[in-house]
């Protein structure tokens, strides 16, 4: 069974998202395109939720976002329940949140991130595998916290 890997961008992103969707679908992912589907200026909320929303929903293992800073897309993506999302600007920083912090969500910088750069943060990220031990109880500890707010937001709602 393949991998599936969801993928959007705002105009900022979008060239970048481009060239590495062919590098996604080498390393054995089914590339899902969220949009934007040209450079023409959008808001990367648009194409953000979509992703985080789809992860979030267990419809794809793994999704990555690209706008200008990838500030807004990780601050998004981390809105949705069960996202883990990391903006990642070297190798390294992929592949500790790979390791320690089981990200499912990667973030890219479209203005500071050109596309050799990228594709080894990706296969970085793709390739480390989340450690367990001691990071399985902090990871847990992050989804009780989830649960709780969302509990609250029911009982606030009613």
């Amino acid at each position: 069974m393949m991998k599936k890997i969801i993928i959007g961008a705002d105009h900022a992103g979008f060239a970048l998202k481009e060239s590495i969707k062919p590098h996604l679908a080498a390393a054995g992912w089914e590339v899902s395109d969220a949009g934007a589907y040209d450079d023409a200026p959008v808001d990367y909320p648009d194409f953000g939720c979509i992703v985080a929303g789809k992860v979030s929903a267990g419809e794809f293992e793994k999704g990555v976002l690209i706008c200008g800073s990838g500030v807004g897309m990780t601050i998004l993506a981390n809105k949705f329940p069960g996202v883990r999302a990391v903006l990642c600007l070297d190798e390294e920083m992929a592949r500790l949140s790979r390791l320690h912090n089981d990200t499912n969500i990667l973030a890219l910088a479209g203005w500071r991130t050109n596309e050799k750069r990228a594709t080894a943060i990706i296969s970085a990220w793709l390739e480390t595998a989340f450690e367990e031990g001691r990071h399985r109880r902090r990871i847990d500890k992050i989804r009780q916290w989830e649960e709780t707010l969302c509990r609250r937001a029911v009982k606030i709602g009613k």
